[in-house]
């Protein structure tokens, strides 16, 4: 059950940073780029979590998730703190 919940969960931030960043290219907001960004990062925290706890669950890939997290939180942040439209 938990490795269906893992992948729902990467699938569902690959599709919205998918859906933001197309809705960048038509609108040319730089907030939705930076929340595509944001998601875009957060996919790839959700598959250090998939390969942490069900592929490989005999390494460590706690430090890549937290730094992946941050990133992700980072670029959000700037986007709603830096852009102004």
């Amino acid at each position: 059950m938990a490795i269906t919940i893992y992948i729902l969960c990467l699938l569902t931030s690959l599709a919205c940073a998918w859906l933001l960043f197309a809705s960048y290219r038509r609108n040319g907001y730089r907030l939705l780029f930076w929340s595509g960004a944001c998601f875009a990062v957060m996919t790839l925290n959700n598959l250090f979590l998939l390969l942490d706890k069900i592929v490989f669950p005999n390494i460590d890939f706690l430090l890549a998730r937290i730094v992946s997290a941050l990133l992700a939180t980072c670029l959000l942040l700037y986007g709603l703190i830096y852009e102004k439209e």
